[in-house]
């Protein structure tokens, strides 16, 4: 082995160290449960929507965290999530460049870095501006940004089938409980092991099919070359409502969307990190 070699070597060891001390795994366990809590957030005010009681209400990441900033001690519970969600892209993106995983597992903490990073974005514009662009608008600008560009119904039509496929996968993670891998089974009771796959599947089902509605928007966006078909979490929610089965579909997915953020926080207390 090269000098070279031996200081990347050495670097990698070193990354690896600093993301899996323990202040940092207080800290991805911080914001593992500040997931929680904007999934919580989002399940309330989708159910609002559902039962006609909140049609004014933004279902999104960044109605979530305006909600947040507006009660008492707002700004500091800003600035704690900032440090939660900072470590999470982080520690992803540990995953992503040095772990050791399968290619799958590794794209997904890359994607997970991107998701992350976009949420401490949000957070430090509503701490900075007090306000935030909705999930909507920044999904309808950057399809009309991609479609502007050579080939761009072609790579937006290939961002709506990689969305639905993610919806498939978490539908498939959720069914067959892939998510317990995740875990750190051996530290939990049995009725916690119960409660995690029952809030576990419901959640994952629930997310699963959010996505893939989504990449149905987006495909749709292709084919008509509109950027306004795309939406974000928020159209897509109130998209269920407007199925057949009305607005009943949309209350199943909130209360699905309410079970993953149950799921977060039980995450924060057994993710193996």
């Amino acid at each position: 082995m090269n000098t070279a070699q031996q200081a990347g070597y050495e670097a990698k060891a070193a990354t690896r160290r600093a993301t899996r001390s323990r202040p940092m795994a207080v800290l991805t366990r911080v914001g593992l449960a500040c997931r929680g809590v904007l999934y919580a957030l989002i399940g309330v005010v989708a159910l609002q929507i559902g039962l006609g009681q909140g049609a004014g209400g933004e279902a999104d990441k960044a109605g979530a965290i305006t909600t947040l900033a507006g009660l008492p001690f707002g700004q500091a519970l800003l600035w704690i999530m900032v440090a939660g969600f900072t470590a999470l892209a982080l520690w992803q993106a540990s995953e992503a460049l040095l772990g050791g995983g399968k290619a799958l597992d590794r794209a997904e903490s890359a994607a997970r870095t991107v998701v992350y990073v976009l949420i401490v974005y949000t957070l430090w514009s509503v701490i900075t501006s007090g306000e935030a662009t909705s999930d909507d608008q920044k999904s309808q600008d950057i399809t009309g940004k991609l479609l502007d560009l050579p080939g761009g119904p072609l790579i937006v039509g290939a961002v709506g089938l990689g969305l639905a496929a993610l919806g498939v996968y978490w539908v498939h993670r959720g069914v067959t409980k892939g998510f317990r891998e995740e875990l750190d089974t051996g530290r939990m009771s049995p009725r916690a092991a119960t409660a995690m796959d029952r809030l576990g599947v419901g959640g994952y089902v629930a997310r699963g099919a959010i996505a893939g509605l989504a990449g149905i928007f987006v495909g749709y966006a292709a084919i008509t070359h509109d950027a306004d078909k795309a939406g974000g979490i928020d159209a897509t929610l109130r998209q269920f409502a407007e199925t057949p089965a009305g607005p009943w579909l949309l209350v199943v997915v909130a209360l699905g969307v309410l079970l993953f953020a149950g799921y977060c926080f039980g995450e924060a207390r057994w993710r193996r990190t």
